[in-house]
């Protein structure tokens, strides 16, 4: 027997856990720069909410003031003046309506103005509360604000109400695309009562019920 004849090669798969090990390390940053991103969406989507609650909550309490009680039928006065003549029926309905019932309408606009402020700063029945309150500011706009007007070659805006109700709806649409918003009350309430969603959410909600 030849002891020289050269032994048959054998080859050995070994696992390259290198680059298994790479692989798993590449994948945190992405991970984590979803979850950032995640974050900093539901952070901004809640700042922005803040603030105009904060805007509100101001508004709301000039609206308690005496002086608004005293002057809240001359303010829908002005509303009317210079308006259009097909406009002057809205108008003077409005104003018959409330002149017998005076501090009624003037504190339930505080009242409304209240809750709309507490609602966005506690983000509290957001869909409810969004869409409540753009039909408020567009009440407001055809009423107190006289659609704007009137208009005229020195108007310089066409009111404040009409971009509180455009804010609303903007809010209603961050509603819709994103997920429920950890920075809000509505989040711990859905956790307790999924059908929460109806008056908190727009669209379907999350698969197995409460958080999403």
């Amino acid at each position: 027997m030849n002891r020289n004849r050269a032994l048959p090669s054998m080859e050995v798969a070994v696992p390259d856990a290198s680059r298994s090990a790479t692989r798993r390390v590449d994948s945190l940053p992405s991970r984590s720069h979803l979850a950032h991103a995640r974050f900093s969406r539901d952070w901004g989507g809640a700042a922005v909410r803040v603030a105009f609650g904060m805007v509100w909550l101001a508004d709301a309490a000039l609206k308690w003031l005496p002086a608004y009680r005293t002057n809240f039928l001359d303010q829908l006065r002005t509303g009317a003046q210079g308006q259009p003549r097909w406009l002057h029926p809205w108008f003077q309905l409005v104003v018959r309506l409330v002149h017998p019932r005076i501090a009624l309408f003037a504190y339930g606009t505080a009242i409304v103005e209240t809750l709309l402020a507490l609602a966005l700063l506690a983000g509290f029945a957001r869909k409810f509360t969004y869409i409540s309150g753009a039909a408020y500011s567009l009440f407001v706009w055809a009423t107190a604000e006289g659609f704007g007007g009137p208009y005229s070659g020195s108007s310089t805006d066409i009111g404040a109400a009409i971009i509180y109700a455009v804010m609303f709806l903007a809010l209603l649409v961050v509603n819709a695309r994103s997920e429920t918003s950890r920075y809000s009350v509505d989040r711990l309430i859905e956790r307790r009562w999924a059908w929460w969603h109806r008056v908190a959410e727009v669209g379907r909600p999350p698969a197995g019920g409460g958080d999403r």
